[in-house]
């Protein structure tokens, strides 16, 4: 008898878990688990965002390499040579009756100038050029061609700002341009070389 109760008492003392205990684990694992989500989703559009900013980037370097390869030097008799008319926003291979290495209008880089930009799909691929961007553009590309003050006969600063298709805002300045998410912003300086 003496043996039964021991084990009836043994029993009492190991019931498990209570009710409210189960309750608090399964609360703390739903919790943890909602937050893992959160991280997944986080980090799907982290990653969305950092693909389109490498496509901006590449299609910014793209056009800088176009415009740094025009002429931009000196000729034969060490006079000033400057390509103003290669048209480099045709669709197919480079044209003449564009702007070339001509100096931009003022605040070419928020406004979309006849010249100054072009309009690519989710490839790069070159749409069409002018004010206003076509259907099925999802990048707009403009760049500005400006004389350095210092030495504005023979040195030029070349920039190129491909953005996805939406508004930036009416804020943006020369001065007050930044970088924003998805976008690419490839500045570079050019000299005149002897040919």
């Amino acid at each position: 008898m003496d043996r039964e109760l021991h084990c009836v008492s043994r029993m009492r003392d190991a019931r498990g878990f209570s009710l409210l205990e189960v309750l608090v684990a399964t609360t703390v694992l739903t919790a943890s688990l909602a937050a893992l989500a959160q991280l997944f989703t986080i980090a799907t559009r982290a990653n969305s965002s950092a693909m389109a900013t490498t496509c901006a980037t590449v299609l910014a370097q793209e056009k800088m390499e176009q415009l740094r390869s025009l002429t931009w030097g000196f000729d034969t008799l060490g006079l000033p040579l400057t390509d103003t008319s290669t048209d480099l926003t045709a669709a197919s291979e480079r044209g003449t009756g564009g702007t070339g290495l001509s100096p931009s209008p003022p605040n070419t880089l928020s406004r979309d100038i006849e010249g100054y930009v072009d309009y690519l799909d989710t490839f790069g691929r070159v749409l069409d050029r002018g004010p206003a961007p076509p259907e099925g553009a999802v990048y707009i590309r403009r760049w500005s061609v400006e004389p350095l003050p210092a030495n504005p006969g023979n040195t030029i600063v070349i920039q190129v700002l491909v953005t996805r298709r939406r508004t930036r805002g009416t804020a943006d300045t020369a001065a007050g341009l930044r970088r924003q998410p998805d976008e690419a912003h490839v500045i570079s300086v050019k000299t005149r070389k002897a040919s």
